[in-house]
Parts: C-alpha cells; sequence; structure tokens
C-alpha cells in the first residue's frame, strides 16, 4: 500500500488535464495551496483599492476588463428596454469601440461628450446626457496619449446627485484606470466609482493579467462562456502566476507613487523647459497637448507641424529613442490621433505628434539626449518638411 502524501516526501502530480500547474478550482492539496494563493492575492488588490476581495475579478487585461464593465452592463439590463450608456470622445479604443458595437448592433443608446481643448471633460456635460433609461457612464482616469486627468470625483457627484434627485441605483459609473494605477489615487470609495479596470501592462513587474473592480450592488452579467470562475463573471482557469506577479507589482507601485510622481513630474517639466529653450524646438512652433497641469506626472505629448509622426518615431528609433505617435492598438493605422484631433479641430494629416512616456529608469540625462536628438532630427527634416517662415 502507498505511503499517503501527507507522511511522504514522495509528490506525483496527476492532474495535467486540469492544468500544468495547479488549478485553483482543483481540491486536491496541490489546488487548496493555489487557490489560497489566489485568495491572497485578491485581498492584496481589495485592500489597495479599499474594496472587498469578493469584489475583485481578475482578467487578461484592460481591454477586457473594460468590456466586461460595459457589456456586462448593458447585458444585465436585456428585456427591459434599450439601455443608454455615456462616455468621452478620447477614451481608450477598448471603451470607444464596443461604445460604438453595442449602438451599431442596435443594444444600446450612446451619448460620446466632447472633452474641452485642454484634453479634460466637463462633469455638467457629463450629467446633461443622463437620461431615464442611462445604465452606465464610462469616462477614463487618465488619457493613454496625452496624459490628462479626468475629474472622476467631481463626475461621480454629477451622477450621485442624479440618482439622488431620481431615487435610483442608476447610472453606474465606471473609470478605465489602466494609465493611473502607477501615480494615482486608486481607493475606489474616494473615487466615487462602481467600476474599475486596472492593466498588469502598465506596471512594472506586473503580470500579463487585468482587474475589473465591481461594487457588489453591480449587476453584470457574464459576457463569455465556458466555467462560473471570478464570481461566474469570467470563466477558464485563472493565470496564477501572472496574478501573484500583478498583485505584488500594484502593491509596490501604490507605496511608491508619491515620490515616483514627484521625481517624473520634475522631468517632464524639465523635459518642457528644454523644448521652449532649444532655438531650433522654438523655431518648428512645437504644440504641447493636453493640460499642463492636470496630467500624468510622466507624460510628454506634442505636436510637429508638417512631418509625419510615423518618420519621426523612426528617425528617434534610429538614435536609440524608443517614443510613439499614439495609443499602440491605433499604431498601425495611419491616420492622425483621434485624441489630438479632439482637442485641435486645425491639425492636418501631415502634422506628428509624439508621446514620450517617462519611468522609473528615466533620468535627466536621458531627457537631455533626447532633445539633442530631436533638434538633430528636425535640423535635418525641415528643409523637406517644414515651410520656411514668411
Amino acid at each position: 500500500m502507498p505511503k499517503s502524501t501527507r507522511n511522504s516526501k514522495k509528490y506525483i502530480y496527476l492532474d495535467y488535464a486540469a492544468s500544468v500547474k495547479a488549478n485553483p478550482s482543483s481540491v486536491h492539496d496541490e489546488g487548496v495551496k493555489a487557490k489560497k494563493q489566489l485568495q491572497n492575492a485578491r485581498s492584496v488588490v481589495a485592500v489597495i483599492l479599499g474594496a472587498r476581495p469578493e469584489e475583485i475579478i481578475f482578467t487578461s487585461g484592460g481591454t477586457e476588463s473594460n468590456n466586461l464593465a460595459i457589456q456586462g452592463v448593458v447585458f444585465a439590463r436585456r428585456g427591459r428596454g434599450l439601455p443608454h450608456i455615456i462616455t468621452t470622445n478620447i477614451e481608450h479604443p477598448s471603451v470607444l469601440e464596443t461604445f460604438q458595437m453595442l449602438r451599431d448592433r442596435k443594444l444600446a443608446q450612446i451619448s460620446i461628450v466632447k472633452i474641452e481643448a485642454n484634453g479634460i471633460v466637463d462633469p455638467k456635460k457629463i450629467r446633461k446626457e443622463i437620461k431615464k433609461n442611462t445604465v452606465l457612464v464610462s469616462v477614463h482616469y487618465a488619457n493613454n496619449e496625452i496624459g490628462t486627468i479626468q475629474p472622476i470625483k467631481e463626475i461621480a457627484k454629477e451622477i450621485r446627485h442624479y440618482k439622488k434627485s431620481q431615487k435610483g441605483l442608476l447610472p453606474f459609473f465606471h473609470t478605465d484606470a489602466v494609465q493611473a494605477a502607477n501615480y494615482l489615487d486608486l481607493n475606489v470609495n474616494q473615487l466615487g466609482i462602481d467600476l474599475l479596470s486596472i492593466s498588469g501592462s502598465k506596471i512594472e513587474g506586473a503580470g500579463r493579467v487585468g482587474v475589473l473592480y465591481k461594487k457588489k450592488s453591480v449587476s453584470l452579467t457574464n459576457i463569455f462562456g465556458g466555467g462560473d470562475q471570478e464570481m461566474g463573471l469570467r470563466p477558464g482557469t485563472e493565470n496564477l502566476p501572472e496574478i501573484l506577479k500583478f498583485s505584488a507589482a500594484l502593491q509596490l507601485v501604490q507605496k511608491i507613487k508619491d515620490q515616483e510622481a514627484k521625481k517624473l513630474t520634475k522631468l517632464r517639466d524639465y523635459f518642457f523647459h528644454k523644448l521652449n529653450h532649444s532655438d531650433i524646438l522654438e523655431n518648428t512652433r512645437i504644440v504641447v497637448n493636453g493640460d499642463l497641469k492636470n496630467r500624468l506626472p510622466n507624460n510628454i505629448n506634442i505636436t510637429i507641424p508638417n512631418i509625419p509622426s510615423e518618420l519621426l518615431v523612426i528617425e528617434l528609433s534610429a538614435l536609440g529613442i524608443m517614443a510613439s505617435a499614439k495609443s499602440a492598438c491605433k499604431a498601425g493605422d495611419g491616420k492622425v490621433s483621434y485624441v489630438i484631433k479632439a482637442i485641435n479641430k486645425n491639425i492636418k494629416e501631415t502634422d506628428g505628434s509624439l508621446r514620450f512616456s517617462l519611468g522609473r529608469q528615466t533620468n535627466k540625462k536621458d531627457i537631455d539626449y533626447t532633445i539633442k536628438a530631436l533638434s538633430e532630427i528636425l535640423t535635418k527634416l525641415k528643409k523637406w518638411y517644414i515651410p520656411t517662415p514668411a
């Protein structure tokens, strides 16, 4: 008779059909251990967000979290008339295109509120769009391209006032906090939101995992089939190794967020200062996109007239500087960013925009080198692309 594994050093794993690594849904010892690790990670995230562990849903990333929040709310109201949902015109594609898909399939009415010239939405304009059949408002915490920080607390206040006047629970308020997780407060109670999305892909050291916070009072319908994991809202075996990395990394960035924000704000402002005091850069009339104060500490987004974005990115890359023209989700479409168009109606297809996003390893020497490289690039290109002033 073989000895029990409890009293023997022998270990034989014969549950590979369930998962190559231990499955938190399995009832054997390894499954129980995995489930405990999953619960601990969920509790860590819940503490950071000021939420309950059962309000934390692990997903594959920010895009899935956004889709689950938006579609989940809409589908939960099937059979009760056509629901109405509200967002802004500079949201991440995973929000904007989900809204448009729901409209095109006649599953929801949508309102898209235009932001102001500084890249920030007016909370009063959100309030004006709320109707009796409005079930969701979705506004990102910080923009992924121009870094502007939205007045989430003020928007939440407007929604609360509406709900109080109607003595109802709707609309729910969702925020895409993917870009905010490194630098801003994520406490859902302080923000006044009902749903919040985060992605590990934007957090250094985190796994390829996302989180959706869902307030207990929010009703969501699962948008996938195939299992009852994650409170029945996200079927499929949880990616435990990545979830553990994510929870540890989120804990770290929230611990150091104030000191990192202070350091990167200085570097960001130093970059802007150098832009304003470089002769070649001044001569090309570079425009800074988005509000200079209410923006992420690591974000620098500029427009350079008459030089294509892709060419600027390639030229910088050749000098060892990795920057981007716009959201990676839209990097290959060859069009001017819809976010930049939203704040600058006069922008032309030939105008180039650049996003420089700083990180933990960025230092002052990096900024100096980048400014010098940009000056050299513009000196080389201006004879072909930048008209000589009259």
